[in-house]
């Protein structure tokens, strides 16, 4: 139990640094993703299978968003969506960065895909823009200049709890008492971005540090990503340890197949965890891992149900019929 927490709390440690790094980038550079935005179709699906892929939630909001004002075809959300991980790609870059790579790299080509047959089959869209609103980050300034040296002294306890966990979170894993026994990349890369975590939290306005940091990646995302890494790991250590259910899982594939397509119709962060920890141990094949990671898009949908709930239902449709072919088909080949 005690390893499974410690594993835990490792990888949200992680996810927590890169998620802030990211929003601070994210909100940083989000004017000028969306002036480079193509006009050209294949560019609209190319445009929207990246912010997918950013790691996070906010690349597929912003996806909603511009479909929301018609500037996206149905096309480009099913790209998105395909290309999204949601939070689990942050874990998934903790856990196997080289497969997540590859992983990545293969939902970008099948989301693009995708995209453009969707479109190739779909009834021209229709409707006037519904004026969904969608944080626009462009507004938030990303350092406080010249209000560094008061905001210290008028600290405020959002920026002290911040700063305080980071600062213990650093000396944790420069001591070894948290990650890897030995100095190699992943601790010094978790060192690094930590300490840019904590230069973040440091310079960054009151606004941004309430609104992006805390109320959104500390309050909103770690406690569930910390919740669903630890109840995947568990699982997984009762089933391997425990009930010894390798051997079932391994010989029932093809169930394991469709229970994964059919768990990321959820439109949740977490539930995925449950593959992508199958797959590390052993026990499912990477085909079943990409066709989950095709059908499940984390928390970045739910914009879509305030928009239009037959759109969601589509493209969720879409991407389970995806996510099963993709499966099948690498089930069928063995990989």
């Amino acid at each position: 139990m005690q390893h499974v927490f410690g594993h835990a709390l490792i990888i949200t440690g992680f996810v927590f640094v890169m998620m802030l790094v990211i929003e601070y980038v994210n909100v940083l550079t989000s004017g000028a993703w969306r002036k480079g935005l193509a006009r050209n179709r294949w560019g609209q699906y190319a445009v929207a299978a990246l912010l997918g892929a950013v790691p996070g939630c906010l690349g597929a909001f912003m996806v909603v968003g511009m479909y929301s004002h018609q500037v996206l075809t149905l096309g480009a959300v099913v790209a998105a969506m395909i290309a999204t991980s949601g939070d689990e790609a942050f874990v998934m870059f903790a856990m196997i960065p080289r497969q997540a790579i590859a992983l990545t790299i293969a939902l970008l080509v099948i989301g693009m895909i995708a995209g453009a047959l969707t479109d190739l089959f779909a009834r021209k869209q229709s409707g006037e823009c519904t004026g969904l609103e969608v944080h626009d980050s462009a507004q938030c300034r990303c350092f406080a200049h010249g209000q560094i040296l008061h905001q210290w002294r008028e600290l405020s306890a959002v920026r002290g709890i911040l700063s305080t966990t980071l600062a213990i979170f650093i000396i944790a894993i420069a001591s070894g008492q948290v990650g890897p026994d030995e100095w190699n990349w992943i601790r010094v890369t978790i060192l690094i971005l930590s300490a840019v975590s904590l230069l973040i939290v440091g310079t960054v306005p009151e606004h941004f540090l309430e609104e992006h940091l805390w109320k959104h990646v500390a309050r909103q995302h770690l406690p569930r990503i910390f919740a669903w890494t630890f109840a995947a790991l568990l699982l997984m250590h009762v089933l391997t340890d425990y009930l010894h259910l390798e051997g079932l899982i391994r010989e029932n594939q093809w169930v394991v197949l469709l229970i994964a397509c059919l768990v990321g119709v959820i439109p949740e962060s977490g539930p995925h965890l449950v593959f992508l920890t199958l797959y590390v141990e052993g026990a499912i094949p990477l085909s079943i891992l990409l066709a989950s990671s095709i059908v499940q898009d984390g928390h970045g949908m739910l914009p879509m149900l305030a928009h239009s709930r037959m759109t969601f239902i589509r493209v969720k449709l879409i991407n389970l019929a995806i996510g099963l072919a993709v499966g099948a088909a690498g089930l069928l080949f063995g990989v």
